[in-house]
């Protein structure tokens, strides 16, 4: 079973089969509080998947997690690294390793999951995950469907655009606009598990930021001369 935790937006955590059936999800969609959220969504995601997948009940069972699924962004600073710094904390406490995974690619898979209940058979249109990068500016990423591991496609970004300049740089690109206010970290486990599966690497260890931090450290003294 797979750990996702998201904090690029709310904060999401869910445990996740290796065959993509979802044991357990917590969340909040509070866009501030990762912190105080964190811990209690954790206990709760690990408490309800003891319990067996969502709509089952019986006997507790042991939780037997093997990766660790982090959702990297792109996603404010100080909210984005809660939840990775949670991730790794937890996987290190249990001696596992950490998936990281676009939270952009999470909320694709999402999109192209939810259209194939609704036709199995119909091609998704290229398309875009918008979400709030606040500031007046949006964050996008632009995909063209699911590979044959079953991992979406992203063909640009992520990016950030001016808000009043969104459409018009999608239409540039030729995406239908899908905006996204919620990240699934049920979603983020799923996809870990595809990766993990076709031995790949969706993305590198570092988070992604698409500004920097409002806080930097200080430059150094100035020498004073005698």
């Amino acid at each position: 079973m797979i750990l996702g935790i998201d904090t690029s937006l709310g904060t999401a955590v869910a445990v996740v089969e290796s065959d993509g059936v979802v044991r357990a999800e917590a969340s909040s969609d509070n866009p501030l509080g990762h912190a105080e959220a964190i811990g209690t969504l954790l206990v709760d995601a690990l408490a309800g998947a003891a319990r067996g997948p969502i709509g089952q009940t019986g006997a507790l069972e042991e939780v037997a997690l093997t990766h660790v699924a982090a959702g990297m962004g792109p996603g404010p600073f100080t909210g984005l690294r809660v939840g990775i710094a949670a991730a790794r904390a937890f996987a290190l406490g249990r001696g596992l390793p950490v998936v990281a995974v676009p939270s952009h690619d999470a909320a694709a898979l999402g999109i192209v999951l939810s259209a194939a209940l609704t036709d199995p058979f119909a091609d998704v249109p290229r398309f875009a995950v918008v979400t709030d990068a606040r500031r007046r500016e949006f964050a996008y990423s632009v995909y063209d469907g699911i590979d044959d591991d079953g991992i979406p496609v992203r063909v640009a970004g992520p990016a950030l655009t001016p808000r009043d300049a969104v459409d018009d740089v999608l239409a540039g690109l030729g995406a239908e606009r899908r905006d996204v206010t919620v990240i699934s970290a049920s979603m983020v486990a799923a996809l870990a598990g595809r990766a993990v599966a076709a031995g790949r690497e969706l993305t590198g260890p570092e988070p992604l930021y698409l500004r920097a931090p409002d806080v930097t450290l200080p430059a150094a003294p100035k020498r004073v001369g005698a």
